[in-house]
């Protein structure tokens, strides 16, 4: 998750890059000097007139407003934007407790139980981007600063994305987190629940073009019931770019097409349409969290609805913490900041962190002192790693990032 500063909810679905290894030219600037002695003398009687022409007052003055010039200049190029994003280490929310006087989690239409100890989810704050402005000198300074991590801007944020556009998607992805969230924890629980797949939209040159429509309901394929996104997956890989029969319910009617799959390059066969799903869970949940966005909550929220809707307390009381996007299947993906969350978390008082296994290069050598981080790579692993935790039995065993 990431918050811009300010509070507004910023995007964190970022490619998962190291910061800079080496300096940045930002700019520099030479030593200013200050004003010198002429070295001259007054006759014996006299007086030096500060004002008069080619006299010592006017050179110093000279000097004086020349000096103040140059750091006028220094400093104003110091703040002169440039095209970079900072990430710096955010506070930590815990799902099991209550922001704003309000539960993280509220569970209705099913009982809940008290839980104790943290389940934090971790933030990252980002300065910079279309949010925001950076300096030279702020960029430099974070740089310089080994909590935090300094991105080119077009590596964060798509060229051309305006502040609204930012704050949108960022929404956009905090509740598809959430009922992600939800769906992985009920499969864990193996508790049944609705769910299709829904045609948001087709992508450019797609095979569906004309074929599938944008709201279609994705019903079968090739006689199969498409109950999860790994249906259409295994019919095109055992397919390999044979024609498939899609049956669709389109304003509420059954449409059968045929579509030949494209190979998207890397030896995927694709229909070419992004696709949502729509749940249709047994109970209702409500996540509360203002003025954070961003999909990365998705591991720590499935744990938090977990450990409300079943009796005892999985943390045993201890503090975890922990990050990672999370599919409905319960897959859990990379993030970006992971090392201003590790030392976010660590700083809350967490001991042990959850760590996506697509971040692992990121993690390794760079785990703050006093956190055990363990490698996770779907929720039924983040799931055991807690329990154990929990039960006061030895974790070392747990998988973790090795260093290469």
């Amino acid at each position: 998750m990431t918050t811009t500063r300010g509070g507004h909810p910023s995007e964190d679905h970022v490619p998962d890059l190291p910061p800079f290894s080496n300096p940045v030219p930002f700019g520099a600037g030479g030593p200013l000097e200050g004003p010198g002695d002429s070295g001259g003398t007054a006759a014996a009687g006299g007086s030096i007139n500060a004002f008069d022409g080619g006299g010592r007052g006017k050179r110093l003055s000279t000097m004086m407003v020349a000096g103040l010039a140059a750091l006028g200049l220094g400093i104003a190029v110091g703040t002169l934007p440039v095209p970079y994003v900072i990430e710096s280490p955010g506070p930590t929310y815990n799902t099991l407790g209550e922001s704003q006087g309000h539960p993280v989690i509220n569970v209705s239409g099913r009982e809940t139980y008290p839980a104790a100890g943290s389940l934090d989810l971790t933030t990252v704050y980002v300065d910079g981007g279309p949010t925001g402005s950076v300096s030279i000198l702020n960029a430099f300074s974070a740089w310089l600063d080994g909590s935090k991590a300094v991105y080119p801007v077009e590596l964060i944020y798509p060229t051309g994305t305006t502040r609204e556009e930012a704050q949108e998607q960022s929404a956009v992805a905090m509740a598809t987190s959430q009922e992600n969230a939800v769906a992985s924890a009920l499969n864990e629980l193996r508790i049944p629940f609705g769910q299709q797949l829904q045609a948001a939209d087709l992508s450019k040159d797609s095979a569906s073009a004309g074929k599938i429509q944008q709201g279609d309901i994705l019903k079968s394929i090739n006689g199969k019931d498409i109950t999860a996104l790994s249906v259409i997956q295994d019919e095109l890989a055992a397919g390999k770019g044979a024609p498939v029969s899609v049956t669709v319910e389109r304003d509420g009617r059954p449409v059968t097409v045929e579509v030949t799959p494209k190979d998207n390059g890397q030896g995927r066969f694709i229909l070419g349409v992004m696709l949502k799903y729509l749940f249709s869970f047994p109970f209702q949940v409500q996540i509360s969290l203002d003025k954070v966005g961003g999909p990365s909550a998705g591991l720590m929220f499935s744990l938090g609805i977990i450990d409300t809707v079943t009796p005892g307390d999985l943390t045993g009381g201890k503090h975890v913490a922990g990050t990672g996007t999370i599919s409905p299947d319960g897959a859990v993906g990379p993030i970006g900041g992971i090392g201003q969350k590790m030392r976010g978390a660590r700083s809350s008082g967490a001991t042990l962190f959850l760590a996506p296994a697509g971040n692992c290069d990121e993690v390794a050598g760079h785990v703050p002192d006093g956190l055990q981080v363990v490698r996770v790579e779907n929720l039924s692993e983040a799931r055991h790693a807690v329990e154990l935790a929990g039960s006061g039995q030895d974790t070392s065993a747990l998988p973790a990032c090795a260093s290469k």
